[in-house]
């Protein structure tokens, strides 16, 4: 989800692929300041430079010969599926993460894409989450050993995927996805924007929803940076949450290795570790590292509208796995956390302390 791959006629990259970290596109987002509160609202979304709007701009202005060449701008998955079926296409639930899709009137915003100046041809039609997109080609057919033609869903974009894959059906269920980054979303059964424009609104994979959503750029990607660094297992990072004391002995971790989502107010001047002492060890590093990224996440909990109504959060993705992790968030968050496991769609509970 979002970033984008700027594809030729044959489905080859003129480049290599812009992925939603980037931030180098930081000053276009200048173009989108200047478009009317209403247009903005009808986007829904903060202005993220790694999102493919502010990433094309960026483009056209410096390399602009590749933006020429490009055909067509896609959505990683939607450049994977043009490799299966030779056709391009894309869903609601990835369109609307572009900051080029009008979330109300479900489809592409013709008046954006005319003032940031970029060429309507590079986006494709848009089908529905569940529907077929294609059939299997004869070059992939034979590359992966499966029958011509087989027929290729859509797909939808990794969060939308992973909340319908968890069983995230009803409006109003909060659920908490870590991984690389985190997501905290909620379905709703209308498109309504966060007025702030502080938190993000996309369209759902059931076709039937919207959902809102408080990302946080600085988790698993932070935790495993710090892990690396100070050459550690997973195992050892996830049991200093319960051999080390809460509050780490007063050492702090802030986590903005990368700029934060808009929901945090502070201004991005990196990351830190604060009040190091000479009785810190290894562990409290981990411990404090954890910590940081768990408050972040309260930080983006407390700016999810209507949040804070849940009573407990459902939680999800590789990065909740451990039981001493778990406990940390769900004391940091002070809401009971109840662990979604796929295969099984069995929820486990981790109360708050």
């Amino acid at each position: 989800m979002h970033g984008v791959v700027p594809t030729d006629e044959r489905g080859q990259a003129v480049r290599a692929a812009m992925l939603w970290a980037d931030t180098r596109a930081e000053a276009e987002l200048s173009h989108y300041s200047a478009l009317a509160k209403g247009t903005q609202l009808r986007l829904a979304n903060p202005l993220v430079p790694g999102m493919a709007g502010p990433l094309l701009c960026w483009l056209a202005r410096h390399e602009s010969a590749a933006y020429q060449e490009m055909r067509w701008a896609l959505q990683p998955k939607d450049w994977l599926r043009w490799q299966l079926t030779g056709q391009a296409a894309t869903d609601p639930s990835d369109a609307s993460g572009t900051l080029l899709y009008d979330l109300p009137k479900d489809r592409w915003a013709e008046d954006v894409i005319s003032a940031l100046g970029l060429k309507r041809t590079l986006f494709p039609e848009i089908i529905p989450s569940s529907s077929q997109a294609g059939t299997l080609t004869t070059q992939a057919a034979a590359e992966l050993g499966l029958p011509v033609g087989l027929p290729i869903a859509t797909g939808a974009a990794d969060t939308a995927a992973a909340a319908l894959g968890t069983g995230l059906l009803s409006p109003g269920t909060l659920q908490l996805t870590l991984g690389t980054g985190a997501q905290l979303i909620q379905l709703h059964a209308e498109p309504g924007a966060d007025k702030s424009l502080r938190t993000h609104l996309y369209r759902a994979a059931d076709g039937a929803h919207w959902y809102s959503m408080a990302a946080v750029q600085n988790a698993g990607l932070v935790l495993d940076w710090v892990r690396q660094t100070l050459n550690a297992s997973w195992e050892e990072m996830y049991t200093s949450a319960a051999t080390i004391d809460p509050g780490a002995d007063g050492l702090i971790f802030l986590p903005d290795m990368t700029k934060e989502r808009a929901h945090q107010p502070a201004n991005h001047h990196g990351g830190a570790f604060l009040h190091l002492r000479l009785n810190h060890q290894r562990a409290h590093l981990l411990h404090a590292a954890l910590e940081g990224v768990a408050f972040g996440i309260r930080q983006a909990f407390e700016a999810l509208p209507g949040a804070q109504e849940s009573s407990s959060i459902r939680l999800a993705g590789g990065g909740s796995v451990h039981p001493a992790w778990r406990q940390m968030l769900a004391d940091i968050l002070n809401r009971d956390l109840l662990l979604v496991d796929p295969p099984q769609r069995a929820e486990q509970p981790c109360w708050q302390e």
